[in-house]
């Protein structure tokens, strides 16, 4: 017996020395090389990577700024003349700026310049701010004039204010010299926070006391000057506004109730649409007084805490945000309203014409009716998103007539209309044969063709030629043989035929197009791919090359790209797009835990098509030592058929998940790196809330989690993403009202479930997802005696803000100890404190 229990021991004593021969195949964590790639230290590394076009309006001709590691450089380009010139030379800029100024530059470290261009686009001025302190000057109206003591004689002296000197410069483009026009500073814009201005600027329109109110144009430009001046005359339009049932002003989202009462007074902003002619400005009021508040407290940002209430319509309420629309008329200063139903539930946009490219740096741009005529478009979609009526208002009488009809038994989506061919024709997209297309109507309402069709999703109207009937449109999935995600820009005859591909590639494609729709600015690459750009023509010949991105640095500093995948969904039929990110020192022998970074959408799917800087939660978290991949899933992104985006209608907790699980062991059964028995899970947002739910439906998969701002409980969450991608039941009682059922399933229903190592966080004053559905989660998992990790981020909102560097952090040390095995105990986070200068106590 004893020697029984002899070789026994033995034994056990030999597989212990065994086991600890055995190399440990996990990866350590490292802290290092995720802090080298922090954003501070990417902006060091990357610089531009695309070209922002700043279209002018004098032919085809764009300026656009573009940084490398020699620093940034300005160019003019004239499509037209085929030619790309520097806008000016830096090394005689630097030297100008010098010899003016008497602050040093050179040629790499040039100001950034915010330029308006002059003298019929020939010229550009520009300010400067200098090192030089100079006294204030002020305006006499807003001098304050010094109280004495009344058996005084003297005025106590009065120490100047002193601020930075600003000069106003003006370049002749192709001159040999800089001229400074003065030493004015910009003039305030704090009218820009209230003023709506009329597209002639003979009177403007603002909010104050919940009305609505206007001033001509000389008592504008008095408070321009001055905002305090007591001579400026205010008229009163409205006697009728009161709060959440105003004229304008605030919605109170992000205001204290003391901040309301100190500013009650104040000016504020009215949004609503122009008639072309300046005669007519058309104004949504919202009826919310019936909507139920809601509450959060700030905590950190005054003396005493304060507390937040605005009004917040939850799904399934029967309360609903009742709308009108109101013409008032300048001239006469009447009114008419636009004959809408009040009793309906639905919600109303009004189409706007669109900014031209040309026009996006102008400083005034008003909104403008989309129709030059004065009839007003716009479209309502009714409380459960199944029916949408595209209308047009007559401006004077406030007739209305429906002139287009989509009904559907998920939500419908909608797209801007376009108008066209003096205001004959119009452009409607929509998803009736289960793809976005544009169909070509009369403004009668008579529909004459469908313009695009196929298995292809229509992303937006850039353009229409009406001399060639001509549509421009962006577009995805029409390349059979690549991602249906990638972007590329298309022209079709508004017949339908004719299709034509105007950058064609294995790239996603950002686009910006000439007013005139002769030329293109073509932004394109993947996320394997170095950024490039392009100039082409409306035919898709490639006019010039622009620029390629510099990644020299970040290349050097070890990077790597990650790589796109394709799997199959959990139907084994449906493909899967995704990418995966691996640590940079990659070791092939190890075993690496597996993450999913998750958003569920339905509006977007969290999957990266081309390069991009916004790495901090999926390159980063790679480096800790993880592999990280990102993938779609049915009922995700809309660039795909409808079948795809809606299929997780009336499922919005678990439509998502069994994609993200077979994905993963397929990726296990794919390289032999990854370890199945080890996959985290983390996402912000719909991707906090689709995190934890992963944990609890499948408790044995998914092993740890990190979720941030998550809308566990969507009963609380705002109707309108809950209503539309979960759907609402429209019921109707005994007595022939209208009632609303909404059902869903809870993350907090299934607490129960949870097995793995899960860390919840929350802002505190996170006014969009309200940190009650984070404490609603953490109170039905200490009922159901679970252990589990809770943060609170104080003062922080739905983004977290100046934290966002702390959570992640925070991810890296949970990831790290549960799937890597090894605990950070030190108190100090070293990666955020290293790099930080020590200057202060």
């Amino acid at each position: 017996m004893k020697k029984t229990i002899f070789v026994s021991f033995l034994g056990l004593l030999m597989l212990m020395a065994h086991s600890q021969d055995k190399p440990n195949n996990t990866p350590t964590p490292n802290y290092r090389a995720a802090a080298k790639f922090s954003p501070t230290n990417l902006a060091k590394l990357v610089h531009s990577t695309s070209v922002n076009p700043h279209w002018l309006k004098n032919g085809n001709r764009f300026w656009y700024q573009y940084k490398t590691t020699e620093g940034s450089k300005y160019y003019l380009v004239d499509a037209d003349k085929r030619t790309k010139t520097e806008l000016f030379d830096n090394e005689k800029m630097a030297r100008w700026l010098t010899e003016i100024t008497k602050d040093p530059y050179d040629a790499q470290h040039l100001p950034r310049f915010d330029f308006k261009f002059v003298k019929n686009e020939t010229a550009i001025q520009f300010r400067v701010t200098s090192t030089e302190k100079v006294e204030v000057t002020e305006d006499e109206d807003e001098k304050t004039t010094v109280e004495t003591d009344s058996t005084k004689t003297k005025k106590k002296p009065k120490k100047p204010k002193m601020e930075n000197k600003v000069y106003h410069f003006e370049y002749q483009l192709g001159s040999n010299s800089l001229t400074l026009l003065d030493n004015k500073k910009k003039d305030k814009e704090d009218w820009k926070k209230w003023a709506n201005i009329a597209p002639d600027s003979s009177i403007v329109l603002f909010s104050k006391h919940h009305n609505l109110y206007w001033m001509d144009k000389e008592n504008f430009l008095k408070a321009v000057k001055n905002e305090k001046d007591t001579t400026i005359v205010e008229n009163q339009w409205t006697t009728d506004g009161e709060e959440h049932y105003s004229y304008g002003g605030s919605s109170g989202r992000g205001e204290t109730n003391e901040s309301k009462i100190k500013e009650k007074d104040d000016r504020k902003s009215i949004y609503g649409l122009w008639s072309h002619d300046s005669k007519k400005f058309v104004f949504q009021k919202s009826d919310s007084r019936h909507i139920k508040d809601l509450w959060v407290i700030n905590t950190t940002s005054d003396k005493r805490p304060t507390l937040e209430t605005y009004k917040y319509h939850m799904p399934g309420e029967d309360e609903f945000y009742k709308y009108e629309m109101i013409v008032f008329d300048i001239p006469t200063k009447g009114m008419t309203k636009v004959a809408l139903d009040t009793t309906k539930q639905q919600s109303i946009q009004v189409y706007r014409e669109p900014i031209k490219n040309s026009d996006r740096d102008d400083d005034f741009k008003p909104a403008l009716l989309l129709s030059k005529k004065g009839d007003i478009y716009f479209n309502t979609i009714s409380r459960d998103r199944k029916k949408l009526d595209i209308c047009v208002a007559d401006m004077n009488t406030g007739e209305v007539k429906t002139l287009i009809e989509e009904r559907f038994n998920t939500y419908i989506e909608t797209r801007p209309l376009v108008l066209f061919n003096n205001e004959t024709e119009m452009l409607h997209w929509a998803e009736r044969d289960g793809w976005a297309h544009y169909y070509l109507y009369d403004t009668k309402g008579n529909l004459k063709n469908q313009i695009t069709k196929g298995s292809f999703h229509v992303e937006s109207a850039i353009g229409v030629d009406e001399k060639t009937r001509t549509l421009y449109f962006t577009a995805h999935g029409i390349p059979k043989d690549q991602d249906p995600y990638y972007e590329q820009l298309y022209k079709i005859n508004l017949n339908g035929s004719g299709l034509k591909s105007l950058n064609p590639g294995d790239f996603s494609t950002n686009t910006s197009m000439a007013d005139s729709n002769m030329f293109f600015v073509s932004n394109y690459s993947r996320v394997n791919t170095v950024p490039k750009s392009e100039l082409r023509n409306s035919s898709g010949n490639v006019v010039m090359q622009l620029e390629e991105a510099d990644l020299s640095q970040l290349m050097a500093a070890g990077y790597q790209f990650p790589e796109p995948f394709k799997m199959k969904a959990d139907d084994g039929i449906t493909d899967i797009y995704g990418v995966m990110y691996k640590p940079f020192d990659f070791d092939e022998t190890l075993k690496y835990p597996l993450l999913q970074y998750v958003y569920p959408g339905p509006q977007t799917e969290a999957v990266n098509k081309s390069f991009s800087l916004g790495m901090d939660r999926l390159d980063r978290m790679a480096q800790v030592g993880f592999i990280v991949v990102t993938l779609g899933n049915r009922g995700g992104h809309p660039d795909r058929s409808k079948w795809y985006h809606n299929y997780g209608y009336g499922n919005l907790r678990d439509y998502g998940l069994a994609d993200k699980r077979h994905v993963a062991e397929q990726l296990a059964d794919a390289y032999n790196f990854i370890d199945i028995e080890k996959v985290g899970i983390y996402g912000h947002s719909g991707g906090g809330f689709m995190s934890t739910a992963a944990m609890l439906v499948y408790p044995d998969f998914f092993k740890a989690a990190v979720s941030s701002a998550g809308n566990h409980d969507n009963t609380i969450y705002n109707s309108w993403w809950s209503e539309t991608h979960h759907g609402v039941q429209e019921e109707i009682d005994d007595n022939g009202n209208v009632k609303y059922k909404y059902m869903i399933d809870t993350n907090q229903s299934l607490a129960k479930n949870l097995k793995g190592k899960l860390m919840l966080i929350t802002g505190d004053v996170d006014n969009n997802v309200h940190p009650g559905g984070t404490i609603r989660m953490a109170e039905a998992l200490i009922k159901a005696n679970k252990r589990f990790d809770f943060m609170l981020m104080p003062g922080q909102r739905h983004g977290f803000g100046n934290m966002t560097e702390y959570s992640f952090w925070l991810r890296a040390d949970h990831f790290s100890k549960h799937l890597l095995g090894h605990e950070i105990e030190e108190v100090d986070i070293t990666e955020m404190n290293r790099d930080t200068p020590k200057t202060k106590g």
